[in-house]
């Protein structure tokens, strides 16, 4: 697991506990239910009338992965795509199909039957083409989501406030309760910023990252496998996969940074890896 997600959000609301606490105010006057309720309620329902309930349920199952997510190691699929190229050089294509009935990856396993079953390159490439774009579009979903409840909550906050403060009008002739009404009025404010920018968009930026690297692992075991289907040199297919990698994620399984030459470091475990 990735804690990117737990440690900036514990930052965050921890920020604003420190400002509390320093500027001699309690957590307490800010933990009101009437306005937490209004703008974690009705941002809640205005995103949810600007989506499909589809949408909605799909962008709250996807929710636990901004916690549990844990980004792909790109060395460990390269050293696996590297071990297929292997076994294919020396037993044929066919047996592809014992891997893909031990691959763990559904997209993996799918491509490895269909090379098996001799599944035109062009052909192949179109159908992994078309699940990468059907997983962008469905992530989209999710990220787009909350996205939309990061605009609405600010928007929402001020609506409290105002309601509010039309309730401090109708109550001039008591001027002793005035500055604390005035102050509750604000927290719908507060509450609209703090969670569209503590916890909606990040969020939604987490997602969308989170997406964008599943895309790129994706994208590489598809050219990885291509290439084991052409029959591509196991060191040549190394290379190329590793050239893919940004450099600061070019680390081996083990914690490792990689050689000098792209897939250098995956050398060792050619006959290991098949």
């Amino acid at each position: 697991m990735d804690p990117a997600t737990i440690i900036g959000l514990l930052l965050a609301f921890g920020s604003v506990y420190a400002m509390v606490t320093l500027e001699g105010a309690h957590v307490e006057a800010l933990l009101l239910p009437a306005p937490m309720i209004l703008v974690f309620g009705a941002t809640l329902a205005v995103g949810i009338a600007g989506h499909t309930l589809r949408d909605t349920l799909h962008a709250f199952k996807s929710l636990p992965r901004a916690f549990t997510a844990k980004p792909a190691q790109p060395a460990a699929s390269i050293g696996q795509l590297v071990g297929f190229a292997e076994k294919a050089r020396r037993e044929g294509l066919l047996a592809m199909e014992d891997e893909a009935v031990k691959a763990s990856n559904p997209f993996v396993a799918r491509a490895l039957q269909n090379i098996a079953d001799g599944t035109d390159a062009d052909e192949l490439r179109t159908l992994m083409e078309d699940e990468i774009d059907t997983k962008i579009r469905s992530d989209r979903i999710a990220s787009k989501f909350f996205a939309s409840l990061g605009g609405y909550a600010p928007t929402i906050g001020i609506i409290g406030t105002v309601v509010s403060l039309t309730h401090v009008l109708e109550n001039l002739s008591t001027p002793d309760h005035l500055g604390p009404m005035i102050a509750t009025a604000f927290v719908a404010t507060l509450w609209g910023l703090v969670s569209a920018n503590f916890l909606w968009l990040p969020f939604s930026s987490r997602l969308k990252r989170l997406s964008d690297l599943e895309v790129e692992q994706m994208n590489l075991l598809m050219e990885g496998l291509l290439a084991v289907q052409n029959g591509t040199q196991p060191l040549l297919v190394a290379e190329r996969l590793q050239a893919m990698v940004p450099a600061d994620r070019k680390v081996r399984a083990g914690g490792k940074g990689t050689g000098s030459r792209p897939g250098e470091d995956l050398l060792p475990d050619l006959g290991r890896a098949a």
